[in-house]
């Protein structure tokens, strides 16, 4: 539900899309974050008469040829734990050193209504990969991505702090301003 009247910050209302764990899951298969959110989007979009967004996002390492990259969450194998896929990231990165340790997340987000796409956002925050995990919050690859520019790994920041920084929480600041123009 978005609630905005003219010159005032809009509102949004999120909820789980009814019935979600009914519907069969989506396959990620796209080459791109931003087509993954896409179809997730649509797919789901075509159950209800509301807007829906979905998200992809992962980490993208050049000196690895882009991976994991979409294949973010699925790096290590299935059922593969968070722990896994950060041992095969630094295990594939052990010769790698100096600014080949660069990498970045990305986080796509669209938006759809009924089968129609509405917005398809992006957004990213560079850093490097550490040799050896620091950190218990956050999830994924947090606790080996060092972000520069508070000295941090995503798992030493806060929740306030990684909402304010990461991918995830830019790229929903942009989605949020292009839904304050669509109104």
């Amino acid at each position: 539900m978005l609630v905005a009247t003219a010159g005032e910050r809009v509102t949004v209302e999120l909820a789980l899309l009814p019935n979600f764990e009914s519907f069969p899951s989506f396959e990620e298969k796209a080459p791109t974050f931003a087509e993954n959110s896409a179809g997730k989007a649509l797919y789901y979009s075509r159950h209800c008469a509301e807007m829906v967004f979905a998200d992809d996002s992962g980490l993208v390492v050049p000196a690895l040829g882009g991976a994991p990259g979409v294949q973010s969450a699925r790096y290590a194998g299935p059922g593969a734990t968070n722990a896994h896929r950060i041992e095969k990231l630094l295990r594939e990165m052990r010769e790698t050193i100096g600014s080949d340790r660069a990498g970045y997340f990305v986080c796509a987000i669209a938006l759809a209504k009924q089968g129609r796409v509405l917005a398809v956002v992006t957004d990213r925050v560079e850093g490097e990969i550490l040799e050896s995990p620091r950190g218990t919050a956050g999830f994924g690859y947090d606790p080996v991505f060092y972000f520069p520019a508070l000295r941090k790994t995503f798992a030493e920041l806060s929740a306030e702090a990684k909402n304010q920084y990461s991918h995830r929480g830019k790229a929903f600041r942009r989605l949020l301003s292009h839904l304050s123009t669509m109104l």
